[in-house]
């Protein structure tokens, strides 16, 4: 093998869960998705926490030292992922009009599609350019349920929608079913497989 070959691929080897991550700053509520979680002790238990800079979330964590983790059960919905991955908390409160659980830290306790929580306090931060690392000590912790976690492999293969096939333009023979692909069929098309004109020929319908 080639000496210094990346295949940017191979990272999608290392096995990720997925989180919520919440936290309070003021009155104010917030979460997001993660992968980045890890425990890296277990006497005393330390869990790392990585989060982009572009998050609210993120900046909440920065100011006040806290955050709570939830790990997400496998059988947790698509909509979990739209509410807490596919707007930001810049824009949209995600906790507006909910009556909301709190763990002793006061953060808020994501407890439904979840299979255990973490609160952790900040002990350090490392600068990772785009994301921050946050070294964690656990202050409390529950298992929620026997579900396993929801891997990041899972996610994509039965959670996350599969993009819509493109739609075909184009002609279908009412004879033998033969499907000629274009926006427009030529008038003096004849059918490959039984001969038929391009009178015997229909839109495929949308």
């Amino acid at each position: 093998m080639a000496e210094n070959v990346k295949d940017p691929k191979a990272l999608f080897r290392i096995g990720y869960g997925l989180y919520v991550v919440t936290a309070r700053q003021g009155e104010r509520d917030n979460g997001m998705i993660a992968n980045a979680v890890m425990q890296v002790t277990n006497t005393p238990e330390k869990i790392v926490v990585a989060l982009n800079k572009n998050s609210l979330t993120h900046d909440m964590i920065c100011a006040t030292g806290e955050m709570n983790i939830s790990c997400l059960a496998n059988d947790a919905p698509y909509a979990v992922f739209e509410k807490f991955g596919l707007q930001s908390g810049k824009t949209v409160s995600k906790f507006e009009g909910e009556a909301v659980e709190r763990a002793a830290n006061g953060v808020v306790l994501y407890r439904e599609n979840a299979n255990a929580f973490f609160s952790l306090h900040v002990e350090e931060m490392t600068d990772l350019g785009t994301h921050t690392m946050f070294l964690c000590s656990v202050t409390a912790s529950a298992v929620l349920s026997d579900k396993a976690t929801m891997t990041y492999d899972e996610y994509h293969a039965r959670v996350k929608p599969k993009p819509a096939a493109p739609k075909k333009k184009g002609y279908v023979c009412r004879i033998c079913g033969y499907v000629y692909e274009g926006e427009t069929l030529p008038a003096d098309f004849i059918c490959p497989l039984c001969a038929h004109g391009a009178a015997d020929f229909e839109p495929i319908e949308a």
